[in-house]
Parts: structure tokens; sequence; C-alpha cells
């Protein structure tokens, strides 16, 4: 229940504030997100803004470890692959600072081994990307052990491939006969791609 001024009236069920917005339930929202993929972060960042968490970035693991180092945050969204080492170590560091710290790890490149070692070390789950904001928001809130609900408008398998093209087209430097080489598609073919809008 609110009052006429918009505060929490004294006696408000803090459970039903919980249940609408799960983060409300924290009295720490900072979060820290971990990804050399600027235009990625920049989005992701902006996002979870908007759901009311208190965003830094980092772009390496050295400025992810040294971020934790000097406020270790509640939460944490980590892509694995970085140009410095692995991400896994940030997600290490965050667990010595802050035990209770809830972790997820993004990759491009999924694999049972790395996502066992990802939950051992605390992260709460393992999205490969690209992953949306109400993904990883929902696997932020998820309680230990048990999975996030699906998403209500999970990308479609169109869109996740558009994104997947845009990326390595990104760190080609959108350089289109590389990209096309890397990805093992007609230069022709690729070109089509890029020249569409991104699918629904």
């Amino acid at each position: 229940m609110l009052t006429q001024t918009g505060t929490t009236a004294p006696g408000a069920d803090i459970a039903q504030l919980a249940d609408n917005d799960p983060l409300a339930a924290f009295a720490d929202r900072t979060l820290l997100i971990v990804d050399d993929d600027k235009p990625f972060s920049t989005r992701l960042a902006r996002a979870m803004e908007m759901r009311g968490y208190e965003v830094q970035v980092a772009e390496s693991v050295a400025d992810g470890v040294s971020m934790v180092d000097a406020r270790p945050p509640a939460f944490a969204v980590i892509d694995m692959r970085l140009g410095d080492g692995n991400g896994l170590d940030v997600i290490a560091r965050l667990k010595e600072r802050r035990p209770e710290a809830r972790g997820v790890i993004l990759t491009g490149y999924g694999n049972i081994a790395t996502a066992v070692t990802a939950v051992k070390l605390g992260a709460f789950d393992y999205l490969a990307k690209p992953a949306d904001a109400d993904e990883i928001h929902g696997t932020l809130m998820a309680q230990p052990g048990e999975r996030a609900d699906p998403p209500e408008n999970p990308m479609s398998a169109d869109r996740v491939r558009w994104e997947h093209i845009q990326r390595v087209y990104e760190l080609c430097g959108r350089n289109v006969s590389e990209t096309a080489r890397r990805l093992n598609m007609h230069r022709r073919t690729l070109q089509r791609i890029l020249a569409k809008r991104a699918p629904r």
C-alpha cells in the first residue's frame, strides 16, 4: 500500500512488493557487468539500470577483479571469454570477497565442463550469448538450485543467428571478406544478410 506521497505506508506487505519486483527485496542492488563487447555491455547496462540495478561496467578480467576488490557487488554478469583471460577468474574473486553474491556467466562458447566449473565457483547459471536483459534478470533473481522462468518473448532462431553474425562482423573490424571467411559463408550471402534489418 502506498501513501499519497508515493512512499510505502507503515506495515506494507514487503513480501507482496518482492513478488511484484524481486529486486525490491535486496537492499544492495549493485551489479557488475564484465564484457569486452562494448555495444552489448552498453545496451545491457542501460536495460539493467531500468530494472533498478546500480551498474558498473568493466571490459577486462583485470578491471573486473579491480572493481570487485574496490567494492564487491551483490550481482555480476560476466562474459566467459575476455581479451586478457577467463571470466571465471572474476567470479572466483567475487566469491572470495562476497560469498553471497549472485553471478551469471555469459558465453558464446558453451560446453558442459565449463558450465559445471562456473556453477562450482558460485555462478547461479550459465547463459549462451546473446542473452537478453529479461533472461539475465530472471536468472539473477532465481533462488540457488532453481531454474529461472523461460523468457516470455525469447529471440527467434533467426535473430540469434543475426546477432551472432553481427558480433563476428564487429570483431573483424567490419571487414566483410574476413567475416565471411570466419563464418564459412559466401561473401555475397553475408552482404545480403548485413543489408537487411534485424529479424524479430
